[in-house]
């Protein structure tokens, strides 16, 4: 169950990159859509928690869950959905990969924590693959939106990697709460933002050219990639080693690429495919001491299961 409930969370967000464009080309307004998604789905979650008597609304008056909204929900997607109207999903999927090293950044310039050298190391090749990604020529169609995009999407990491610091925070806070629970608030928090940033930004957009084509993108995104796979996410989190479930980072990226270029015919360029490899290269080395920690619990818990068999 653990192995197939992996598998299928790294489909679900190596998926949602192509639903958003799928919605934005649609004629969908980004602010509109990433809004509309985000509240609806926390709110989906908080009514599911309180059904079952596992959640109170008065996380909803918390300053946690108002400022981790901020960082995880609006600023990362924000972002996100404005720029895949001029860069291609997959390419989003890789340049939103370089989150982790934020998150270090982050840590070290707030809390002082100081950083590894092959963590530093990964940090560097990391930033030298998004140099790569952003070169001219690659999504020519666009100018000098595509580079703005692109930017747009890192700078928005930086509010991703706040965001899930005050998340670690607030579940300290606040150990009575679910992390389920907790990502719902945040979520509906994030959600009711971008709406209202989509009314200060969007009043004129122009209306929907495909309708079927953006309320599925809408439900899918809503249904499937925030509440289905946000919630295999924290199953994984409290089944397994706390590091096993960010290893999606690694694998969706290579999925979105794969679907952007083959269902969508997003196109692919020699410096695109280096730099995204580079990216996640980066990536890896940017978080080698959590892989290294998860390796070793699994290498423990091995031996205590084996313990256990022959002591029977």
């Amino acid at each position: 169950m653990i192995i197939l409930g992996y598998v299928t969370m790294c489909l679900i967000f190596g998926t949602t990159f192509l639903a958003i464009k799928l919605g934005v080309e649609a004629g969908l307004p980004p602010f509109l859509g990433a809004g509309i998604r985000f509240f609806a789905a926390g709110l989906l979650m908080m009514l599911w928690m309180a059904a079952r008597r596992k959640i109170s609304f008065s996380l909803l008056l918390r300053k946690e869950t108002l400022f981790t909204g901020f960082g995880l929900t609006f600023v990362t997607f924000a972002a996100l959905y404005w720029a895949e109207q001029y860069i291609s999903s997959g390419l989003a999927s890789v340049l939103s990969a370089t989150g982790p090293a934020f998150i270090l950044l982050l840590q070290a310039g707030v809390s002082r924590i100081r950083i590894p050298r092959l963590a530093l190391t990964g940090t560097l090749i990391g930033t030298a693959g998004v140099a790569l990604l952003l070169l001219p020529g690659t999504e020519g169609q666009h100018g000098q939106m595509w580079l703005i995009a692109g930017l747009v999407i890192v700078a928005g990491e930086i509010g991703y990697a706040g965001g899930a610091l005050l998340a670690k925070h607030a579940s300290k806070k606040m150990p009575e709460a679910s992390p389920i629970s907790l990502n719902a608030a945040q979520m509906m928090h994030g959600g009711w933002m971008l709406l209202l940033l989509s009314v200060m930004t969007e009043g004129a957009a122009p209306g929907i050219g495909n309708f079927s084509q953006a309320m599925i993108s809408l439900l899918y995104l809503t249904l499937i990639g925030s509440m289905a796979g946000h919630t295999l996410f924290y199953w994984l989190v409290s089944r397994t080693h706390p590091v096993f479930p960010t290893t999606w980072l690694y694998i969706s990226p290579f999925i979105a690429l794969a679907l952007g270029a083959r269902l969508y015919g997003e196109p692919l360029h020699w410096n695109a495919a280096l730099g995204s490899l580079v990216v996640l290269i980066g990536v890896l080395l940017t978080n080698a001491e959590s892989i290294r920690s998860l390796l070793r619990a699994r290498k423990a818990s091995v031996a205590v299961r084996s313990e256990s068999r022959d002591s029977a």
